[in-house]
């Protein structure tokens, strides 16, 4: 499948920084006339599911209506993209999503049932950050290089558990293992919540997963934390290395989470919810909750060109990832 993200969207996604109310743009005068299904394809829990709830919270109140979380789980988040891309393009159901169906899927399912570009339009980023590269404490690692020694040593026998088969921590783990040239087994959940819960538990080893699923057990002592994804360290974990830092140079990784409409969306409908999303986000209350959990969406890619040109780079990095690991449908 190919996958061009067009002009078109960009502008349905453009800076609306001119409209003088949240609801009040021509044709969306009325928006929203029932409550808004925000459909996230993960169980309860995860990163996206997380962002959703977060921002739903602030934007029901500021567009006068109420946004309910619908978590439909499985097939790598499809089912959810699938059911948004198809449903009837009036705002009332939005997809809260991250890369699995978006810039992977494509690459993966052949015979996938809609085309992310040309069916769904991308409204906001909601956040964007690093993942943690967390161990289970029985791993005799303590750091990123003993780690990748470790593994060299076993190839194969360290597990490593995910939201799903070409979820953003598959993917994540796939480019680490290529770049260190070492080779370990995939175990992959219908969401992060439940692979945390077995590394938790010993019957897994490693994850990269989103902070906000990992750190009240690192904290409680039942994960170890080696690193993080960002070529950076993390403002909120300045303790904490990047895994470009511990030595496997040029490896980054951005987590991103973005809020999709149906492609054919009244423009004056998206506008209004591209500036409540702004609103919300910056928020002092949603801030602070950002600003914890390291996932402050960069200013230059919330909405407009700059999202359609990242997501159209973010689609032919990872299907690289794809191709170059090996990755099939399971």
């Amino acid at each position: 499948m190919t996958v061009r993200f067009t002009r078109r969207q960009a502008l349905a996604t453009c800076a609306v920084g001119a409209i003088p109310a949240l609801a009040r743009v021509a044709g969306a005068a009325t928006y929203p006339e029932r409550p808004v299904k925000l459909l996230v394809g993960s169980p309860p829990g995860g990163p996206s599911d997380f962002l959703a709830r977060l921002f739903a919270d602030a934007v029901g109140p500021a567009l006068g209506g109420t946004f309910v979380i619908d978590n439909k789980p499985g097939a790598s988040g499809t089912l959810a993209a699938d059911a948004v891309a198809k449903s009837a393009p009036d705002g009332h159901t939005l997809l809260v999503s991250g890369p699995a169906s978006i810039s992977v899927a494509p690459h993966l399912m052949p015979r996938l049932g809609y085309d992310p570009a040309a069916d769904l339009a991308p409204i906001s980023m909601l956040g964007a950050g690093a993942f943690a590269f967390v161990v289970h404490p029985s791993l005799p690692v303590k750091s990123v290089a003993e780690l990748i020694a470790y593994a060299k040593a076993k190839p194969g026998a360290v597990s490593f558990g995910s939201g799903g088969n070409g979820s953003s921590g598959h993917l994540c783990t796939e480019l680490f293992s290529l770049l260190a040239g070492i080779k370990m087994l995939h175990v992959p959940y219908k969401g992060d919540g439940q692979a945390v819960l077995d590394l938790i538990g010993g019957q897994i080893q490693l994850m990269f997963t989103a902070p906000n699923v990992a750190m009240s057990h690192v904290k409680a002592g039942k994960l170890r934390l080696l690193a993080v994804t960002t070529r950076e360290r993390v403002a909120s974990m300045p303790d904490v290395p990047s895994v470009h830092e511990s030595g496997l140079k040029d490896f980054e990784y951005l987590g991103w989470i973005i809020t999709f409409a149906p492609a054919n969306t009244p423009r004056p409908v998206i506008e209004a919810l591209a500036l409540a999303w702004g609103k919300a986000r910056n928020a002092p209350a949603v801030r602070r909750k950002l600003d914890d959990l390291a996932m402050v969406a960069p200013d230059r890619l919330v909405s407009g060109e700059p999202l359609l040109q990242f997501l159209k780079a973010e689609t032919a990095r990872l299907g690289k990832v794809v191709r170059d690991a090996g990755i099939k449908t399971e």
